[in-house]
């Protein structure tokens, strides 16, 4: 699945005039960092899933489910928000509704679709490509050989009645995505010194009751 990827990481400037307070309490310092990437990655998620999805018109719930946070775990330095943006079934984008004219959900109007389960549990949305309301934007995942499937496209009975599944595009959430990721760094820079802070003033009041 094609995706945009951000990584948080301290920069050399930031890790060198933290380091001098690592030598003191290693521990401490290595615990603040791991807490201010994991809570900026939380953040950043938070944030891009509410501006992608109001961009796009998809449901929250759908757009949390493209972004993966592989936050900081063990001895590793670095944590990732990771979304993927190959196109999205238009059945998880919002609630469809089934019409005599076709499907419509969360504004969007699938002329001639129908609304159904064709394999699997799940219903989603397809139109016949014989359709006169077929138009293969609405419909991407490219065309199957005879007697095949491809992403999106299928054949019911035998190849007698070709269908594709209505997929919405998300090229565009690269923007809300990288808007925020330039804004990644400060934020980190404002949670670790408030963990730093943290971390300080449990050390110093260790060291006062010692």
């Amino acid at each position: 699945m094609s995706a945009v990827p951000i990584t948080l990481q301290l920069s050399a400037k930031d890790m060198q005039a933290f380091n001098d307070l690592a030598k003191v309490v290693p521990k401490a310092v290595a615990a603040a960092q791991r807490r201010a990437i994991n809570k900026t990655l939380g953040w950043l998620a938070t944030r891009i899933a509410r501006d992608a999805s109001r961009q796009e018109r998809i449901a929250l719930r759908a757009v949390r489910q493209r972004l993966r946070s592989y936050p900081i775990k063990g001895n590793a330095d670095s944590g990732k928000l990771w979304f993927g943006v190959n196109a999205m079934e238009a059945s998880r984008v919002g609630k469809p509704r089934q019409g005599k004219a076709g499907v419509s959900v969360a504004g969007r109007r699938y002329q001639g679709a129908f609304y159904k389960k064709v394999y699997g549990n799940k219903a989603d949305i397809w139109i016949r490509t014989a359709s006169k309301h077929f138009n293969p934007d609405d419909y991407p995942g490219g065309a199957s050989a005879a007697g095949g499937t491809s992403s999106g496209w299928i054949a019911e009975n035998d190849d007698r009645f070709p269908l594709a599944k209505a997929k919405v595009s998300l090229e565009d959430v690269e923007g809300p995505f990288n808007a925020w990721a330039q804004k990644a760094d400060e934020r980190l820079l404002v949670v670790l010194k408030q963990e730093l802070n943290f971390e300080l003033h449990k050390y110093l009041k260790g060291t006062t009751r010692v």
